[in-house]
């Protein structure tokens, strides 16, 4: 979501962001890809154990299903965050 929160739609520091269930876990919403977006932690306690629209908010995106591009950024991103990684993600 380049670090932008999908609610908002500021952009911050991963450090500052989390993972929302857009359809709540506590509403059978899954923990994938297609129902994960990244979100500041104003939106997600705004949000709380509701849907967007119950919240009255609504989403910059749609989450996005993983892709081989993902895939590929989260490992540049790991690589640069866990040194034991970088032997086998660069090379």
């Amino acid at each position: 979501d380049r670090y932008t929160c999908q609610y908002c739609g500021k952009t911050l520091p991963a450090s500052e962001l989390t993972l929302d269930h857009v359809v709540p876990r506590s509403r059978n919403g899954e923990t994938s890809w297609e129902n994960l977006v990244a979100c500041c932690h104003p939106c997600n306690n705004r949000k709380g154990n509701r849907t967007p629209e119950e919240a009255g908010m609504k989403l910059l995106h749609p989450p996005r299903p993983y892709t081989l591009h993902t895939g590929r950024h989260l490992m540049r991103l790991l690589g640069k965050s866990d040194e034991r990684w970088q032997k086998y993600l660069f090379y």
